[in-house]
């Protein structure tokens, strides 16, 4: 098993920073604002031949009681739960502070190894900067700089120095990465915790709780599985925090690097034109999507045909994709949720043979010729597949530059039907054939050529003249 390196703290000493330093990625927010992190954020990292978990955690808060202070700080003694090695990052420059001693006392109960790690030491004299943290009574101080990486392979050295080295990388089997989006409140960390049978995320009842994109892996029948829960999308005119400005960058990042996407409705606010917009962009990514209509439980027949209205109005673009109606508090609905996502995924991740696209084109032609534009007819030879996530099919063919957009999406709809691709978005393209003979001067006429032009002048000239 790799060894669970926790990051403990009070908020903004920079545990994302090194977050991000051991895991060489930037999947955690890090900005100068405190409080920017909230969730469990897990990571891989490695050093030489030994490869570890790392765990980011938000601002811990000890003596919070409740609200989302408590939620965080029940978060971050989950983490310390599940850690082999505590490392409890404090501040060089601000000293050593109240909270840093209670937090230290916590830490020091909990019987884990903690390693105190002093950070944002650069350019200082270290050996001075640490000194007053002896007092806290956790062992020799570890001086670092996160941000510019002093002494941090040197930290990660030490502590994993206890740890045999794994003869091999037994981490989780790669599986369809699932992002939840949507707006805020409308129960995309509830999902999560649902799918995960545990309180992997914070849920609270407070838009934008979640700030930063949770990557969470797990199993499910057998199958492996990422899921990325991530923050709420608003609209534009109402974005005016840049904590919220970089929750809704890393909202679409996740977008991108999802195989499938699923977007949460809330089935008890109105369908709003900023769901049909996150669908859009969805659309524009080329991912294959699920929606999902959340707090279905409790409403009556007429609310329930009321949503089912508007969303067939409002996101009428998206007939491709599956609609679930679930409760993600409950836990009802997600076995038939489930199996759309693994379908959409195999959409997909489809490949499809190019005779049997071939086939299919020219049965389509015969069915239902492209309309004629100026002279001659398009014609449509042959069809291949040119990628996946999301399948694009390309067609090869002469005087295809007019073909209409009806006509696209008749193809389409026909490619979808025959190899039963639910859930993802189908794309063709058209390639026009090159002409052999387009930039090439004509040769010039041969004697014989000449001879014969001369002498159809000649009998022209007799004939009529």
């Amino acid at each position: 098993m790799k060894p669970t390196l926790v990051i403990v703290g009070r908020p903004n000493v920079g545990k994302s920073t090194l977050f991000n330093r051991l895991t060489r990625s930037r999947d955690a927010i890090v900005a100068d604002f405190p409080g920017l992190t909230r969730d469990r954020h897990y990571g891989h990292g490695r050093i030489g031949e030994k490869p570890f978990l790392v765990v980011d955690t938000g601002g811990f808060e000890p003596v919070a009681k409740d609200g989302i202070l408590h939620e965080m700080a029940r978060q971050t003694l989950q983490a310390i739960d599940e850690a082999d090695v505590i490392l409890f990052m404090v501040d060089g420059r601000d000293g050593l502070t109240s909270q840093d001693r209670i937090i230290g006392e916590q830490l020091r109960k909990t019987g884990r190894p903690v390693f105190l790690v002093v950070n944002k030491t650069e350019g200082m004299m270290r050996h001075v900067v640490s000194a007053e943290f002896h007092e806290l009574g956790l062992g020799e101080p570890l001086p670092i700089s996160s941000a510019h990486g002093d002494n941090v392979r040197d930290l990660v050295e030490i502590v994993l120095a206890p740890f045999p080295q794994e003869e091999s990388d037994h981490s989780l089997v790669e599986g369809p990465r699932i992002a939840i989006v949507g707006r805020p409140n409308a129960g995309k960390s509830t999902l999560v915790n649902a799918l995960l049978g545990e309180e992997r995320v914070i849920a609270f009842d407070q838009p934008g709780t979640t700030r930063d994109s949770i990557h969470v892996e797990f199993e499910r029948g057998g199958r492996h599985y990422t899921l990325i829960d991530t923050a709420g999308i608003r609209r534009r005119g109402k974005v005016f925090e840049a904590v919220e400005k970089f929750s809704v960058v890393k909202t679409l990042q996740a977008v991108e690097d999802a195989n499938v996407v699923v977007l949460v409705l809330d089935a008890r606010a109105e369908i709003s034109d900023q769901d049909a917009h996150i669908a859009g962009f969805i659309l524009e990514a080329g991912r294959s999507l699920v929606i999902a209509v959340n707090k279905w439980d409790g409403l009556d027949q007429f609310a329930r045909e009321t949503v089912k209205r508007e969303i067939a109005r409002k996101l009428n673009f998206t007939g491709f994709a599956s609609v679930h109606y679930i409760s993600a508090l409950y836990k009802t609905g997600l076995d038939a949720f489930m199996k759309s996502v693994d379908e959409a995924h195999a959409a997909a991740m489809a490949k499809l043979s190019t005779p049997k696209l071939t086939r299919l084109l020219i049965a389509a032609v015969e069915k239902q010729a492209p309309p004629r534009t100026g002279t001659f007819r398009p014609k449509l030879r042959y069809a291949h597949q040119g990628g996946m996530n999301p399948p694009l099919i390309i067609i090869h063919g002469t005087s295809l530059d007019h073909i209409p957009e009806s006509y696209r999406r008749y193809l389409e709809k026909t490619f979808r039907d025959a190899f039963e691709l639910k859930g993802a978005p189908l794309k063709v393209e058209f390639k026009k054939g090159k002409n052999p003979f387009s930039g090439k001067k004509p040769a010039p006429p041969t004697e014989s050529e000449k001879r014969a032009a001369h002498r159809k002048r000649i009998l022209g000239r007799k004939r009529y003249g």
